[in-house]
């Protein structure tokens, strides 16, 4: 099966993509495109995955760039391979031609940046913790470091979890309201104390709020097993383990 590959016009001239499951060499649960180290999976044919990706963005499987992510809001300069252990962040930026940054996730949003007239680009991992501890911002901050501009940065939000399959309880909204109370907005009332928050309205808001144009795809992990890879719906069906998806932007 061929790889798919979701990309934006928004992203135009960057050769970019939000990669589904399909086209990869995993099997069982994690049966497609799974490009997670840090799962269960053969890590032989989380390499096969991972160079397919590697060919399809035309660079070379060393200059595809990705970080241990820990729901931080670190962002990373890269301009080549990381020397020795993977780094610790959840958002990359550079200005070098050839390098591919990528992020991995299974309900948490995907970002990928660019600015074309500076020929900087950006990738962040964003769930609700670094976004709301500001990874977003950073990563446009690291951009504007290296040269960018926030007028002309354009940012996508890839295949996210969706606010309909985003149940949360009330602790969860008390996280946010004491943040700043006009975060009431992206929730919206479930089942007795339940609620259901709104990951990818809450990211553009911060995207838009930091000065940058950006959009979301409008694709739920949660919803659709054939594409994507989730984590809450491996809770839900009671499985060991889940995939992860990449995401990827290069210059």
């Amino acid at each position: 099966m061929t790889l798919e590959i979701i990309t934006s016009q928004a992203l135009t001239p960057f050769r970019h993509g939000f990669f589904t499951r399909r086209g990869g060499a995993s099997s069982g649960v994690f049966a497609g495109l799974n490009c997670g180290n840090g799962s269960s999976d053969q890590s032989e044919i989380v390499a096969i995955n991972r160079a397919r990706v590697a060919d399809a963005m035309e660079v070379p499987v060393a200059q595809l760039i990705n970080v241990h992510q820990t729901h931080s809001a670190r962002v990373m300069t890269v301009s080549g391979p990381h020397e020795g252990p993977v780094p610790e962040a959840d958002a990359l930026v550079t200005a070098t031609p050839g390098v591919a940054l990528a992020v991995l996730t299974a309900d948490c949003q995907p970002v990928l940046f660019g600015d074309p007239e500076a020929g900087v680009i950006g990738a962040a991992h964003a769930g609700w913790r670094g976004a709301l501890d500001g990874v977003l911002d950073a990563t446009v901050s690291a951009m504007v470091a290296l040269g960018a501009t926030p007028g002309n940065i354009q940012a996508v939000i890839g295949p996210s979890i969706s606010q309909r399959a985003y149940e949360v309880g009330p602790e969860f909204f008390d996280v946010f309201m004491a943040e700043d109370p006009v975060n009431a907005r992206f929730f919206a009332g479930g089942s007795g104390d339940r609620l259901h928050f709104d990951l990818p309205g809450y990211g553009l808001h911060r995207l838009r709020s930091a000065g940058v144009e950006a959009q979301w795809t409008r694709h739920c992990t949660y919803s659709d097993p054939e594409r994507f890879f989730s984590y809450r719906r491996s809770v839900h069906d009671k499985e060991a383990d889940y995939g992860r998806l990449i995401s990827v932007i290069r210059l």
